[in-house]
């Protein structure tokens, strides 16, 4: 099975800890990524990935996220069908660079997209063809 998280999600363990929902996001997206560096699951990456984390002003951020590139299994640039498939969750009223991710993990064949944007989540019933969740519904859908 393969998995996309989105930039806020590789950014979660940075954000500030003191609310119990963004400490449990971040151990439920930590989790997640063990199991992805051991193998249990694969992990798409795209070039919507790169641009966003090579804007991250913090240096240690973004060394430390861009890593994962090299564990994922598959990458993918920006193609005719992605920015078909963006034009369209724009339409369904997704953000730009947020249907960029979703049409890049479409494309990327993964059976999930890991997201803690309250924005995407919203309208993840508009979205078919993957499943859209926070990285603690994940971890509770697939009983760690």
């Amino acid at each position: 099975m393969r998995l996309y998280l989105d930039t806020c999600c590789f950014n979660r363990p940075y954000d500030d800890q003191s609310m119990l929902t963004i400490r449990l996001e971040t151990e439920a997206k930590l989790h997640i990524q063990s199991a992805i560096y051991f193998g249990q699951y694969a992990l798409g990456w795209s070039y919507i990935l790169d641009y966003e984390n090579a804007a991250n002003p913090f240096e240690e951020r973004r060394t430390e996220i861009q890593k994962w590139e090299d564990i994922a299994d598959i990458y993918t640039v920006e193609t005719p069908a992605i920015l078909i498939m963006m034009e369209q969750l724009i339409i369904a009223g997704i953000k730009p660079k947020d249907a960029l991710h979703i049409a890049c993990a479409k494309e990327l064949n993964c059976q999930y997209f890991l997201t803690v944007d309250k924005g995407i989540l919203k309208k993840a019933n508009l979205i078919a063809q993957i499943q859209i969740l926070t990285p603690i519904d994940f971890v509770i859908e697939q009983g760690f």
